[in-house]
C-alpha cells in the first residue's frame, strides 16, 4: 500500500517521539519543539530558556523536547506536521508567510525595514494581525512572537560602497523573486546558486560575492575566498515562534498562558545571543583579515525603490501605512 505524503509524516513524527521520550508521566504535557538550525545557535539557546521558563511557571506540568537540525524534515514539512496536529511548535523562518498571506508580508523585501524592532512593531499593527489570522486560517498554526535573527549583509571581493559599484558585480542569491528584483534593479547580475556551492562559487570566480547573515561567511570560511565585508543591513528576517493551532487550542487556559509567557522570555533570549553572536562573528572575521565597509545604505535605498515600490504595490492594503509607521517609531 502506497502510503500519502501526511500518513508519512504523521508516521516520522510518531516514530520521533516514541525515540525521543521513552517514559513521560500521563500528566504532563509533551512539547515537541522544531528548527532546522544545529545546536550552538541562537535558535537553541531559545529553545532551552523556553524549557526552563515554562518548568518556573508551572513546575512539572510540561515535558519539552527539542528537535533540532531539521530532525523532522525541512520548515514546509514541519508546517504540515503543525497542521494536522501532530507536532507541538516550531521556530520556523518566514515560509508560511509567503504561503498563508504573501499579500500581509513585507517583511521579506530587502532595505525596507531598517531593524529588528520595526520589524516586530508592524507584526503588533492590524497589517501584523491579518497576518497571523491568514496563518491559523489557512496553515492551522498560532504565531507566538518573532525571534530576531542577525541583519543580513554583502560580502564581496571588492570595495562596494554605492550602487555604482555593483556594476558587472555577480551577487550570488537564494531563488526569492523580490531579492532577485531588487539586486537586479541595483545593477547586480544576480546568480542563483545552492548554499552548499557558495565556497566553490567563489574560489572558481562564478561569483564576486554573496549576500547572508555573518555566520555564513565565519562558519563556511569565506574569508579564504572574500576580502570584504560590506555592512548593508538589507534584510532582518525573524524566526516566528509558531505553535499547532488544533493543539494549542484544545490546552486549559492556564497552560496557554504559561506557554506564551514561556515564548515570550524565551524569544527575547534568543534575540539576545544572536546580537551576542553577530558581534563575535564580526570581530573574528576581521581577526581573518577582512575589510569592513560601511557604505552608503540610502544610496541603496533610493536605487532600489523601483523595485522596493513595486512589491509594496502587491500588498493588501493598509500595509504601506502599517510599514511606515513601524519604521517611522522605530528608526
Amino acid at each position: 500500500m502506497k502510503l500519502t505524503r501526511r500518513a508519512m509524516l504523521k508516521t516520522a513524527a510518531a516514530a520521533s517521539t516514541i525515540l525521543a521520550m521513552p517514559a513521560i508521566a500521563a500528566n504532563r504535557i509533551t512539547v515537541q519543539v522544531n528548527t532546522t538550525m544545529k545546536p550552538g545557535g541562537s535558535e537553541e539557546a531559545g529553545i532551552l530558556r523556553f524549557r526552563s521558563a515554562l518548568e518556573d511557571l508551572s513546575p512539572g506540568r510540561f515535558e519539552v523536547v527539542p528537535f533540532l537540525s531539521g530532525q523532522l524534515g525541512g520548515e514546509n514539512a514541519v508546517l504540515e506536521l503543525l497542521n494536522i496536529g501532530e507536532t507541538q511548535i516550531s521556530l520556523t523562518g518566514g515560509n508560511w508567510r509567503a504561503q498563508y498571506a504573501p499579500e500581509y508580508d513585507p517583511i521579506s523585501i530587502p532595505f525596507l525595514f531598517p531593524n529588528g524592532p520595526s520589524v516586530e512593531a508592524f507584526m503588533n499593527t492590524a497589517s501584523g494581525g491579518n497576518l497571523r489570522q491568514a496563518g491559523r486560517d489557512k496553515g492551522g498554526i498560532i504565531e507566538l512572537g518573532a525571534q530576531m535573527r542577525a541583519p543580513r549583509h554583502m560580502t564581496a571581493n571588492r570595495a562596494i560602497m554605492t550602487p555604482v559599484d555593483l556594476e558587472g558585480f555577480r551577487l550570488r542569491l537564494p531563488g526569492i523573486p523580490v531579492w532577485v528584483d531588487v539586486w537586479s534593479t541595483l545593477g547586480a547580475q544576480t546568480v542563483i546558486v545552492p548554499a552548499t556551492e557558495i565556497y566553490l562559487a567563489m574560489q572558481t570566480g562564478q561569483v564576486d560575492g554573496h549576500e547572508n547573515s555573518l555566520v555564513s561567511p565565519y562558519s563556511r570560511k569565506l574569508y579564504e575566498v572574500q576580502s570584504h565585508l560590506i555592512l548593508t543591513g538589507h534584510v532582518h528576517f525573524p524566526w516566528h515562534w509558531v505553535a499547532s493551532a488544533s493543539w494549542f487550542s484544545g490546552l486549559a487556559p492556564e497552560d496557554r498562558a504559561a506557554l506564551k509567557a514561556a515564548v515570550q522570555i524565551a524569544r527575547r533570549e534568543g534575540t539576545r545571543v544572536e546580537a551576542e553572536k553577530d558581534a563575535f562573528y564580526l570581530e573574528e572575521l576581521k581577526k581573518h583579515g577582512m575589510v569592513v565597509i560601511e557604505p552608503d545604505v540610502a544610496a541603496f535605498k533610493s536605487t532600489a525603490k523601483p523595485a522596493i515600490d513595486k512589491a509594496l504595490s502587491a500588498l493588501a492594503d493598509g500595509v504601506i501605512a502599517d510599514v511606515e509607521a513601524s519604521i517611522a517609531n522605530n528608526s
